[in-house]
C-alpha cells in the first residue's frame, strides 16, 4: 500500500476528485430509503413536505405490488413500511380524492403481496428485522381493524388527526378501501409477534433503553413505557424514522424533531436515508479503498485530516447517536496507519471477546468483515511498529484463525453488513494475505478458485446479477490470492473490459449494503471500482514489463 502517485495516470485525478467530493459532502452519498421515508410519512404528519413523500411512495411501488430493492426477502420490510404508511395517510383523511384512490390501490396490492408470502423464507440478516417486521405487522393490523369499525383515530401517543368533520375517506362509490374483511396480516415465518414487547419487558426495570435500540426505535415505540423513551439531542440513533417515532411518544420533542428532520429533508429532496449523516463511514471506507492501489499525494492531506478527526481512544461510531463499534474503530486505526499517524489499536480492546471482536457491546451475531478490518488494522500497525508485536501479535494470530474458521466450504465468506459474498470474501482475503502464513494462503487460494468459478459470461460477478461493485471485489480477490495462470489472466481481462464498459459518470449502483434495508454508499462503491481498475492497469503494465524482460533475456 503506497501513498505515492504515479505520474501521468488518470487514476490520481479521479481519486483526488473523489476524496474532495467526500470531504465537501457533510451528509454522505447514500440515497433516500423507501423504508425510512415511509416511516416518517406515517409518524410525522406535522412535518412539512408530506405531499413529496406520498408521491415518492406511490412512484416506488414495483409492478408486482411490492416496494424495495433486491429479491423478495429483502422487499419484505420496505413493503410493510409502505403499506403501513399508506394506511396511516388514508386514515388521516387529508388527501385529495385522486391521491386517496392511488394510495388505496397501492395499499391493496401491497397487502396482496404480503398475504401471499411463503410461510418459510430465508430472510436476510438486516438491522433489527426481528423487531421491525412484527412491529409493522401489528401496526398494519391495527389500522385495518380501525377501517372495519370506521374509526379515524391516531395511534396511541401519536398526534391528533383531523376532525371527523374535515376531509374523509372516499364514499362507497369511490376507490375500494383496503379490505378490512380479509385475513389479518400474519407475522411471517421466522419472526415472532412478541419480540418488540420482550424488549420493553427486559429493560423497563432498568429505566433506560440501551443505545443499540436507538437506531431502530420505531420498532419498539408502541411497546415501551415513557421511562424508556430516549432523551438525546439530534436525530435519535442517526435515524429519521426513530426520531419521528420518538416525537409521537414525547410531543415535547416535536419542535426539535422538525428542525432536525427538515435539515435532512433539505439534503434529500424531502426524503430520508436510514442514517444521517454517514460521513464517517464514507470517509474511512473511501480512504481505505483508495490506499489499496495508492493514495494520491494531492489527497493525502485531506485523508490525514479525516484520520485525525475520526480516531477516538474511546472507540469510533459510524454516525452521531450510534454506538461505538469495532468496524468503524478498526477502519479508523487502519486509515491512520496508512497515512503515517502513530495511533494505537488499543480502542479495539473495548470489543475483544477472547477470540475475535464483537461489532458492539451486546451484539447478537458476529461480523466477518469487521474482524477482517481489525486484522488489517493490526497488521498495518505492526508493520509500522514492530516493537508492538508482543502486544498485538498474539491477538492478530487468533483473529486469523477465527476468520479462516468462518470460511464456507465452497471457499467464500458471507457477512451481515452486505448482501454479496464477494464483499466479505474480498475483505477476508485482503486481511489474510496481508497477515501471511500457510493456512492464510491456502484459504485465500480456495477463495480465488471459488471466485474464478463464479464469474459470469460477460466478465462480471454478482450475487443477483453482474455489478461493477462486486466485480471490483472479485478482481481484488484474484489479484491478492493467486499466482498467474491462463485462466486467471483471462478472468481478469474480461473483468477489466466489463468495468471499462459499465463504469461511467452517473452509473447507478444497485443497493447491496445492509442497514434496516439495502442501501448503496455511492462514494465508497466508486472508490472500490476505481481502485480495482487501477490495480488491473498496474497488473497489466507489470505483466508487459516482465514479458519484455523475458524476450530480452531470450
Amino acid at each position: 500500500m503506497s501513498i505515492s502517485t504515479p505520474v501521468g495516470t488518470p487514476y490520481a485525478e479521479r481519486a483526488t476528485s473523489l476524496v474532495a467530493r467526500a470531504d465537501q459532502d457533510r451528509w454522505g452519498s447514500v440515497g433516500p430509503s423507501l423504508y425510512e421515508t415511509a416511516r416518517v410519512l406515517s409518524a410525522a404528519p406535522w412535518l412539512p413536505g408530506e405531499p413529496r413523500r406520498i408521491t415518492y411512495l406511490l412512484e416506488q411501488q414495483a409492478p408486482d405490488g411490492s416496494w424495495g430493492e433486491g429479491p423478495l426477502p429483502y422487499r419484505l420490510l420496505p413493503t410493510l413500511s409502505a403499506v403501513e404508511a399508506a394506511l396511516a395517510v388514508l386514515r388521516r383523511g387529508t388527501t385529495s380524492a385522486e391521491v386517496t384512490g392511488r394510495l388505496t390501490a397501492a395499499a391493496n396490492t401491497g397487502l396482496g403481496v404480503l398475504r401471499a408470502l411463503p410461510p418459510v423464507c430465508p430472510w436476510p440478516d438486516t438491522a433489527a428485522a426481528e423487531i421491525l417486521v412484527p412491529s409493522l405487522v401489528a401496526k398494519i393490523n391495527e389500522k385495518l381493524d380501525s377501517l372495519t369499525t370506521g374509526e379515524n383515530t391516531p395511534d396511541p401517543g401519536g398526534p391528533r388527526l383531523p376532525d371527523p368533520g374535515g376531509p374523509r375517506l372516499p364514499d362507497p362509490g369511490g376507490p375500494r378501501l383496503p379490505d378490512p374483511g380479509g385475513p389479518r396480516l400474519p407475522v411471517p415465518g421466522g419472526f415472532h409477534a412478541w419480540a418488540p414487547a420482550r424488549v420493553a419487558r427486559r429493560y423497563a426495570p432498568a429505566g433506560s433503553l440501551p443505545v443499540k435500540f436507538h437506531h431502530t426505535f420505531e420498532g419498539i415505540d408502541s411497546y415501551i413505557p415513557p421511562s424508556l423513551v430516549p432523551d438525546t439531542e439530534g436525530l435519535l440513533g442517526s435515524s429519521p424514522a426513530a426520531t419521528a417515532a420518538r416525537a409521537t411518544r414525547q410531543p415535547a420533542t416535536t419542535a426539535q424533531a422538525i428542525t432536525d428532520l427538515t435539515a435532512v429533508a433539505q439534503r434529500y429532496g424531502g426524503l430520508f436515508p436510514e442514517a444521517a449523516p454517514l460521513r464517517v463511514v464514507e470517509r474511512l471506507w473511501v480512504a481505505a479503498a483508495l490506499a489499496r492501489a495508492h493514495l494520491p499525494a494531492a489527497a493525502l492531506p485531506t485523508v490525514r485530516g479525516w484520520a485525525e478527526e475520526i480516531y477516538d481512544p474511546q472507540g469510533v461510531r459510524g454516525a452521531p447517536g450510534l454506538m461505538t463499534d469495532a468496524d468503524d474503530t478498526a477502519m479508523a486505526v487502519l486509515v491512520a496507519s496508512l497515512v503515517g499517524l502513530p495511533y494505537d489499536p488499543a480502542p479495539l480492546d473495548l470489543f475483544h471477546n477472547g477470540s475475535h471482536y464483537d461489532c458492539y457491546i451486546g451484539e447478537d451475531t458476529g461480523s466477518v468483515t469487521a474482524n477482517a478490518h481489525a486484522l488489517q488494522a493490526l497488521v498495518s500497525h505492526l508493520r509500522h511498529r514492530p516493537t508492538a508485536e508482543h502486544t498485538h501479535g498474539p491477538r492478530a494470530a487468533k483473529l486469523c484463525d477465527w476468520l479462516i474458521g468462518r470460511q464456507q466450504p465452497e471457499g467464500h465468506w458471507s457477512d451481515k453488513w452486505h448482501a454479496s459474498p464477494y464483499y466479505a470474501t474480498a475483505r477476508s482475503v485482503t486481511a489474510l494475505t496481508q497477515y501471511g502464513g500457510h493456512h492464510a494462503s491456502r484459504a485465500a487460494r480456495s477463495a480465488a478458485a471459488w471466485t474464478t468459478d463464479t464469474q459470469r459470461a460477460d466478465g462480471s460477478w454478482g450475487v443477483w446479477g453482474g455489478t461493477a461493485e462486486e466485480t471490483a471485489y472479485a478482481v481484488k480477490i484474484l489479484l491478492n490470492a493467486t499466482t498467474p495462470t491462463p485462466r486467471r489472466t483471462r478472468a481478469l481481462h474480461l473483468a477489466e473490459t466489463y468495468l471499462h464498459t459499465t463504469s461511467h459518470p452517473g452509473h447507478q449502483h444497485p443497493a447491496l449494503w445492509h442497514d434496516k434495508t439495502l442501501y448503496a454508499p455511492t462514494a465508497v462503491i466508486e472508490a472500490e471500482v476505481l481502485t480495482a481498475q487501477e490495480m488491473l492497469r498496474a497488473h497489466r503494465a507489470a505483466a508487459c514489463t516482465q514479458a519484455d524482460a523475458e524476450r530480452t533475456d531470450a
